[in-house]
């Protein structure tokens, strides 16, 4: 990725206001003494929050809180296109530009955003410093073609379903201080189809969370010591007497030789016990390494003459025997070892 540095103009400091400590003490109570460097991330972008931008003070502080060097802290910034690295618009519009928006309108976007705002990149402020645009990635919200995401210190929201002429209104809002409510402008909830014959989810408590179960998290106020125990990882059963008392069963052999023929997998192929003089090397077929040599001599296979010789009902069952899932036809094993067993007595 290209280069991204810092401003040129950064402020004298930088402090945490109280709503964003709480939350900075939230994510470094998440880790052990020894881990705060894990917290980077969240704090960054609560200073992003806080300010619409991360600055340089905010870095070396969030550096002191996490016991990291400073430079770690950059090399995160700098790296996450998610970080504003100078002073954008009040509200950031992000268009998402792939295929589906695209197909949906997603050019009239930018064509509002050019001319309501102006110049493409968060970096280009419009003249009263409320807004700046910017094209992205797919944001997830495919269904609800075409749609921005609107970023700001209060959130980042979706706005989708939308329209020119309805954009171009939201933007006029946002300029007039107006409130612009997030979702798909069509009036529709979330991605719900608008079209179909068939009722769907008609029984709201399916989607609106409130069957889902509720739970404390452990490093919030008024945790218990049972939200905590709800919230560590089960650890396994512990064994009764009697099956600590059973003996372990002996360990199988990497291909047991009538494990196929017991299944009643193909015809069991001409084995041997050991190699007629020299074994070839096997490992000449594609598709077969040394760990597929050693289990084919292990069932008694040892030379390109016994491959080449193979009947399909016997190819099923060495790739059942080995549990080669069909490698032997993919790879075409037999006509590989009839070419090799000619080169061979050649």
């Amino acid at each position: 990725m290209s280069a991204r540095r810092i401003a040129a103009e950064q402020p004298d400091s930088f402090v945490f206001n109280e709503k964003s400590e709480a939350k900075v003490q939230f994510w470094l109570a998440k880790y052990p003494e020894e881990r705060k460097a894990s917290a980077v991330i969240p704090l960054l972008w609560i200073a992003q929050k806080q300010d619409n931008w991360v600055s340089e003070p905010a870095m070396r502080e969030i550096a002191e809180r996490c016991g990291m060097p400073y430079i770690r802290v950059y090399e995160v910034a700098t790296f996450y296109t998610m970080f504003n690295l100078a002073q954008t618009g009040k509200h950031l519009i992000q268009v998402c530009g792939t295929t589906p928006c695209w197909l949906r309108g997603a050019d009239d976007l930018k064509a509002v955003c050019e001319k309501k705002i102006g110049k493409k990149g968060r970096e280009y402020v419009s003249s009263d410093g409320l807004l700046a645009w910017e094209e992205v990635e797919c944001l997830g919200a495919c269904a609800n073609a075409p749609m921005v995401q609107i970023s700001n210190t209060e959130g980042d929201l979706y706005y989708e379903d939308l329209t020119a002429d309805a954009l171009e209104q939201m933007l006029d809002d946002l300029r007039a201080g107006k409130e612009v409510k997030a979702g798909p402008i069509s009036g529709r909830s979330c991605s719900e189809p608008t079209q179909a014959t068939t009722l769907t989810l008609v029984d709201e408590s399916l989607y609106d969370g409130s069957r889902a179960k509720k739970f404390k998290l452990p490093n919030t106020k008024g945790a218990t010591d049972a939200d905590v125990r709800k919230a560590e990882p089960a650890k396994p059963q512990e064994k009764s007497a009697e099956t600590k008392a059973k003996p372990k069963a002996k360990a199988k052999s990497p291909a047991p030789k009538g494990a196929a023929a017991d299944a009643g997998a193909g015809k069991e192929p001409k084995l041997l016990k050991k190699p007629s003089g020299k074994a070839d090397d096997l490992k000449k077929l594609t598709g077969l390494g040394p760990k597929l040599e050693t289990s084919l001599n292990e069932i008694g296979v040892y030379h390109y003459s016994q491959i080449a010789s193979w009947s399909a009902e016997e190819a099923v069952w060495v790739d059942a025997a080995l549990k080669l899932r069909g490698r032997i036809e993919r790879d075409n094993w037999i006509d590989q070892a009839k070419a090799l067993a000619g080169k061979a007595e050649g």
